[in-house]
């Protein structure tokens, strides 16, 4: 029995020794690792939404000489001009992504990534094109700063909570190819997104008078973040107030006389002030607007950004597509500015009442 085990042992660390050159990430910690602290693991989405990917590796955060409260130094190829690169940093998706142009095809190396890894959930190196993109998944949502200092760009990570007073999430509902309701030739995405954009105007104005004010949206286009990123980011952010802008239908999608404006709240969260009383200041503030007949606040635990919402969250459905003469009124640029306007008195009023 013992040499049994002598000889198994032996065969299992030949095997091992032949095997760990084709195991990227065994190999990328070996090449990597000096003083190591973390090895993140392969960020698979990062992947898989990278464009031209070519052959990523996960690296380690190595710890230095920087502060190791929330600064990463991240080490800058040689050759690379610091005002070249460029940093963004998706909200949505929790990742910051530096673009080195013209990047190396193997990051880890040559180079590294020092500091704390208080805030990384995982860490990729990916081609994109000709460019090189050092990927940073986040375990929630930060504001960055930056500064670079001869071959480091500096990261600092602050919750928004920390920089402002009042956060806002706002979100288009739908978007790509989820069109949601289609009447007369016209998409709700593109009517929701709409009145985002009137709303989006009034609150970039009333950032630039108030700079604890911040205000995120899930999209500004024509695109469909998943239910799931929707409802992180207003959870991510500790949001104030949550608000999803929709239009309605008819159960069976033909046009009715059935319109009005109805507001759809969380009857789970537990926070107050409420959902349903954030709910009720939409619902007024906006009839007040636009003119429509009041359907009431609806309970929207069925609606899963509404039930998985950790924050005070409304979802307005303004107005119904199945309706002839509603429909025509949310078309116009008219209608759906004075919707963003009623929204807007909706945020103004409750946080004069305490939200």
């Amino acid at each position: 029995m013992l040499k049994g085990v002598t000889l198994l042992t032996g065969l299992l660390t030949l095997t091992m020794c032949i095997a760990l050159p084709f195991f990227p990430r065994l190999r990328s910690w070996a090449i990597f690792s000096t003083d190591t602290a973390v090895l993140f693991e392969f960020d698979k989405e990062a992947e898989n939404n990278a464009g031209e990917f070519t052959g990523g590796v996960e690296g380690t955060i190595e710890e230095g000489t920087v502060s190791m409260d929330a600064q990463l130094e991240i080490q800058i190829p040689s050759g690379v001009d610091p005002s070249s690169i460029t940093i963004e940093n998706d909200y949505l998706t929790r990742t910051v992504s530096i673009i080195f142009p013209d990047g190396m095809t193997d990051y880890f190396s040559e180079y590294g990534v020092r500091g704390s890894s208080d805030h990384i959930a995982s860490i990729t190196y990916y081609k994109q094109g000709t460019d090189g993109v050092l990927a940073l998944g986040l375990d929630k949502v930060y504001e960055l700063s930056s500064t670079f200092e001869g071959n480091g760009l500096y990261l600092d990570f602050t919750a928004p909570k920390d920089i402002y007073d009042k956060v806002i999430v706002v979100d288009a509902g739908h978007g790509g190819r989820a069109p949601g309701a289609v009447k007369g030739g016209v998409s709700e995405k593109d009517i929701d997104l709409a009145i985002l954009l009137e709303l989006k105007e009034l609150l970039d104005e009333a950032q630039e008078n108030d700079p604890g004010l911040k205000v995120y949206y899930t999209r500004t286009d024509d695109s469909n973040p998943s239910l799931q990123n929707r409802v992180n980011l207003a959870n991510g952010v500790e949001a104030d107030l949550f608000i999803s802008i929709h239009n309605n239908a008819s159960n069976s999608g033909k046009f009715s006389s059935l319109q009005g404006t109805q507001v759809l709240y969380s009857e789970s969260y537990e926070g107050a002030p409420s959902s349903k009383e954030f709910a009720q200041i939409c619902l007024e503030e906006v009839i007040s607007s636009i003119g429509s007949r009041s359907l009431g606040l609806v309970e929207g635990d069925r609606i899963y950004i509404i039930r998985t919402s950790e924050v005070p969250v409304a979802l307005i459905e303004v107005g119904f597509m199945t309706n002839r003469e509603e429909l025509d009124k949310l078309k116009t640029e008219e209608y759906q500015e004075e919707t963003a306007q009623g929204i807007y008195n909706a945020i103004l009023r409750a946080y004069d009442e305490g939200f």
